[in-house]
């Protein structure tokens, strides 16, 4: 390994990180992050944050673990994690009742704090879904006293009528044979009965339990000390937070902004609501200097073992390997920014030495989308891959680069995170076949990484909207760049759209953007011509991806692409990568899915994408040498290109 490349033990905090660890509820483990405070917690006040569902926890992570971050600063101890079946936690029973499991898993948590930090009370902070969670918790655990709700879910009723509303507006667009394709395929995944909203399934049991749920009918408050924070947008608990009052509950009510921006944007977009951040802020000092009465014993010394972290988590291994088990565990990389991912591995007696690095799509964090990279790295390990999900610096749980911003999707020193890891594939655990994948800026970023000659044998590129490297590119940019690749069909389509029309007439919508792109496409036709005529004559041209794909096979790399039917990125391909594609022959396969978007974010499609990575991932490659020059001479595809 390379001087300049730490790596620290998993349970290690590191500068601007937590202590990650693993920790039981019932008969199995979860994951979670426990930030600590420097020095003693003499009010003996803890807080357990409980996450959104979904989409919206996705959304939301910075922001979770900004305000985990800043109660610990105040001198609170906190503790964020994922529920079963969610994030880096132990896999569920399909067919559990989440709302039950997921409660309980809440006072596993409040009981881990108290384990390691020794405090007697606990505050629990909601989000979304995790604000009712929280309550129902509070109802059966005597150790939590307080709580701070934001944008909580009040009528399990009508949350599953929002769910239900997602999923139409998702739909929009889809061909009814598509859809009900589609739907079919993601019932046989999730199981009759449930749903799936934004690629998270609740089960037909949950479901249930959900609709049977209002916390506007308790006859009690479930504590004394309560924070209810609104979003000034959609403020709905203030009639809750009135009847609380009427019960004798202390309720301070806030409606502030930043709950849109926080949950329900897209990562990349997303912002930490700094409102309500200072709301938390200004109300826990209140909570731990006595605002309200302290349980009797509350400020003595507590004795208490501080014990390292569990840092490794089980799971079944090959069903016909009587014991077999797999690990999983995290791990702390890098130098200049210190980066996080979990790695995977393979039953103990693997020799093959093979490994799989998994790249962040777009700002989500290392669980991928629909926690797709959970999935996947679980099943190849199975296979005898150690897989790597890593978040890149800035994005998930890494630090952030001095001097650059959070949330940087496309960082100019992505290459130098991206050889960090391979180093730590090669050097910990002898890899010897390395594979990089990912979606979207993953795919992009893995095909970089190749061309770059850092040193892995395969890439598998799914859904990438940009292949030419650029420094500093802006999501902006790509889709000027996606407009433009667009076949002429979609553009036809959106002229003698009647809506569009609408919106042009409007003026909400300007007609030339749509033209120029039109008068555009056709000189970037001509151009791709021209490069592939250059290509046989064999003169070389900047930033030019057919030669790039071709050095790729010479080299031995196999390139796998994959695409949801409709995909921009296949017209892209066409035009950049020219007839190059073709001669790379069976170096180089694509794939197209169809009744998929752009984040498989069905389970049917998403099955699909799963099964075609680990065919690809398992398929030996025929034309690799001893020289690792593979024959360009053969015109195979998967897909004719």
């Amino acid at each position: 390994m390379s001087a300049d490349v730490r790596v620290e033990p998993s349970w290690t905090p590191t500068s601007g990180l937590a202590e990650a660890l693993y920790f039981d509820s019932g008969d199995h483990k979860l994951f979670g992050w426990l930030h600590p405070v420097a020095g003693a917690n003499p009010r003996n006040v803890g807080l357990v944050i409980c996450k959104a569902f979904g989409y919206e926890a996705i959304c939301a992570h910075r922001s979770v673990r900004a305000f985990a971050e800043a109660a610990a600063a105040l001198g609170v101890p906190s503790l964020r994690f994922d529920y079963l079946g969610t994030g880096d936690s132990a896999d569920i029973e399909p067919r559990a009742d989440q709302l039950d499991v997921w409660s309980g898993d809440v006072i596993a948590a409040v009981v881990e704090l108290q384990r390691r930090t020794g405090v007697q009370r606990v505050c629990l902070l909601g989000f979304r879904l995790g604000a009712l969670l929280a309550t129902l918790a509070a109802n059966r655990c005597k150790a939590v006293d307080s709580l701070i709700l934001i944008a909580p879910v009040v009528s399990g009723r009508r949350y599953l009528r929002e769910l239900q509303t997602t999923r139409l507006a998702a739909s929009l667009g889809d061909g009814p044979a598509a859809s009900a394709a589609s739907a079919s395929n993601d019932i046989d995944a999730a199981g009759a009965g449930s749903i799936e909203v934004s690629g998270f399934s609740l089960s037909a049991a949950t479901l249930v339990a959900l609709a049977e749920v209002d916390l506007s009918t308790l006859v009690a408050p479930p504590v004394t000390n309560m924070l209810v924070i609104d979003g000034s947008s959609l403020p709905m608990a203030r009639p809750w937070v009135e009847r609380l009052s009427a019960l004798g509950a202390r309720v301070e009510y806030l409606a502030l902004p930043g709950m849109i921006e926080m949950l329900m944007t897209d990562p990349q977009f997303a912002t930490i609501p700094q409102a309500m951040l200072a709301a938390m802020r200004n109300w826990l000092p209140r909570l731990q200097y006595g605002d309200s009465v302290q349980p009797e014993g509350s400020g003595r010394d507590f004795a208490y073992a501080a014990v390292p972290p569990r840092n490794v988590l089980s799971l079944p291994g090959d069903e016909a390997v009587s014991q077999a088990l797999l690990t999983e565990h995290p791990v702390f990389i890098g130098s200049e920014a210190t980066l996080f991912g979990i790695v995977t591995e393979p039953q103990p007696g693997e020799k093959r030495h093979r490994a799989v690095i998994l790249l962040n799509v777009g700002a989500e964090y290392h669980i991928g989308s629909s926690r797709m990279y959970v999935s996947l790295a679980r099943r190849w390990a199975r296979q005898g891959y150690t897989v790597l999900r890593l978040d890149l610096a800035g994005l998930g749980d890494s630090s952030t680069r001095p001097g650059r911003p959070d949330n940087e999707v496309f960082p100019p020193a992505v290459l130098d995170d991206i050889r960090t890891a391979i180093e730590l594939m090669r050097n910990r655990y002898e890899a010897v076949d390395i594979t990089l994948g990912g979606l979207c800026s993953g795919a992009y970023h893995s095909l970089r990484a190749a061309v770059a000659a850092l040193p892995v044998n395969r890439i598998l590129v799914v859904n990438p909207m940009n292949f030419s490297w650029t420094e500093g590119i802006t999501a902006y940019e790509i889709q000027q760049a996606v407009d433009v690749a667009r076949n002429l069909g979609f553009y036809r389509e959106r002229l003698l759209s009647a809506m569009i029309w609408r919106r042009i007439l409007s003026g909400e919508l300007t007609i030339w953007r749509i033209l120029r792109i039109l008068i555009h496409r056709p000189l970037l036709a001509a151009q791709s011509t021209l490069r592939d005529l250059a290509r046989h004559l064999r003169i070389r041209l900047p930033r030019d991806l057919g030669w790039e794909l071709e050095g790729l096979g010479v080299r031995g790399v196999r390139v796998v692409f994959v695409f949801s039917r409709g995909e921009p990125g296949i017209d892209m391909l066409k035009i950049l990568g020219g007839s190059s594609v073709k001669r790379l022959g069976d170096q180089c396969h694509v794939h197209i899915i169809d009744s998929a978007d752009h984040i498989f974010s069905r389970s049917g499609p998403r099955a699909k994408l799963e099964r075609i990575l680990s065919d690809e991932l398992f398929a030996r490659n025929p034309f690799s040498s001893a020289s690792g020059s593979p024959s360009l001479e053969r015109n195979h595809s998967r897909v004719p290109f």
